[in-house]
């Protein structure tokens, strides 16, 4: 069940990467390098883990990929936080993007489901 809600979270997600570039290279950290290529990178990591969480054979292996994807794009929401990035062009308030940071752990949380042993 819950399966069928995280799959196009993270597809969808993940297509919006190369459907609005700028909005996400906007919020990367000026420390990394290789914006538009890591934007890219993710976005294609973020397709894989959502499509292989599909599979029994693949849903473990993604759920860790997607944590650890969560995990590294954590820096980017920070930095839209402090420095009050607009998000895809839309002035957000600040309690938002502070707001949104414990929401990565939600969404970590969310997907370590899949990487327990099937109930089924």
């Amino acid at each position: 069940m819950w399966k069928w809600l995280v799959v196009p979270f993270f597809v969808i997600g993940g297509a919006l990467h190369f459907i609005l570039p700028d909005a996400y290279i906007a919020m990367m950290p000026s420390w990394l390098p290789a914006h538009a290529a890591l934007v890219a990178i993710s976005g294609v990591a973020e397709i894989a883990g959502g499509l292989g969480l599909i599979l029994p054979a693949t849903r473990r292996l993604a759920a860790w990929g997607l944590i650890a994807l969560l995990v590294a794009v954590f820096p980017a929401n920070v930095n839209v936080a402090v420095h009050h990035l607009p998000l895809a062009g839309h002035d957000i308030p600040a309690w938002a993007l502070w707001a949104r940071l414990p929401l990565q752990a939600a969404l970590v949380a969310w997907v370590y489901r899949f990487t327990l042993p099937s109930r089924s």
